[in-house]
């Protein structure tokens, strides 16, 4: 009889560590997995914290492009109005010159036009 107990004693011992090895299995498993988890999501704060700052690098750029073009085009738009006040300029005086060569004509020919009466 002592052997029988001594067996069931030894199955229910067995019992016993079988289930305390599984309880450890899963609390093992459960570390290994909330490990992973944090790993993952620290990792996807970088990647967000590594995206927003190429984000800002990539809007600076642009930012830098277009301040540049607004300059070139700003010194082009004051070129552009020197060139047309030369050009005016240069009308307005061949205006100017036409209006004296022909200033003579002009006058006569409205002389005569007040002056002439018709039947």
């Amino acid at each position: 009889m002592t052997d029988l107990r001594f067996l069931a004693n030894m199955d229910s011992s067995r019992g016993q560590n079988g289930i305390q090895s599984l309880l450890a299995a899963e609390q093992e498993a459960q570390q290994i997995v909330n490990a992973a988890r944090n790993a993952k999501l620290a990792r996807l704060k970088q990647a967000k914290e590594e995206a927003e700052k190429e984000v800002a690098e990539f809007r600076a750029q642009m930012e830098a492009d277009y301040q540049r073009k607004l300059t070139e085009t700003s010194g082009d738009s004051g070129a552009n109005v020197k060139r047309l006040e030369k050009e005016t300029d240069a009308k307005i005086q061949h205006l100017k010159t036409e209006a004296e060569r022909i200033s003579s004509d002009v006058v006569d020919m409205l002389l005569k036009h007040v002056t002439t009466v018709r039947y």
